[in-house]
């Protein structure tokens, strides 16, 4: 077994610990709009998926923009230092699966491996897959512990997520 650094095992456990994200993205003005969104990983892309619907605002906005950015946080501990929260932001590339097709029952799959119940929701005519293509991340796992994350050993850990 290969070691994996404290900063890898810290993303390693924000990424499967945390279940929900605050989504950014750009409306028509360019003006930026956040919302919350649950995600999940596909480790065979290597990439996420969110499950959204044609009638939220983010929607229109990724197919206008696909450029997004996905902020991921750790909870909040009573008595702890808010500043020092373990925190990751990686902006990446939204693609939203045609229904139907390879990609979608692959983006499917994964999600609801992580949230079965979304089965009915996932049916529904509105609602799409999306898959994040990571292009950059950043990662802050408390006071003078940052750093900006290798694609190649973010993809390599979600690999094996």
């Amino acid at each position: 077994m290969t070691h994996e650094s404290r900063l890898t095992s810290e993303l390693r456990r924000l990424l499967l610990a945390r279940r929900t994200a605050a989504l950014g993205t750009l409306d028509a003005e360019g003006l930026p709009h956040v919302s919350m969104v649950p995600y999940a990983i596909d480790a065979t892309a290597p990439r996420l998926v969110l499950l959204i619907s044609g009638l939220a605002a983010h929607t229109g906005h990724i197919q206008r923009q696909p450029r997004v950015s996905l902020l991921i946080t750790d909870h909040e501990t009573p008595g702890q230092p808010v500043h020092a929260l373990g925190r990751l932001t990686l902006a990446a590339c939204a693609k939203l699966a045609e229904p139907q097709t390879d990609d979608a029952l692959t983006l499917r799959q994964a999600y609801l491996r992580r949230f079965p119940e979304a089965e009915p929701i996932g049916a529904l005519p509105d609602f799409r897959y999306v898959g994040l293509q990571v292009q950059a991340i950043r990662q802050i796992a408390g006071f003078g512990a940052a750093r900006d994350v290798d694609l190649d050993t973010f993809q390599s850990l979600l690999r094996s997520l």
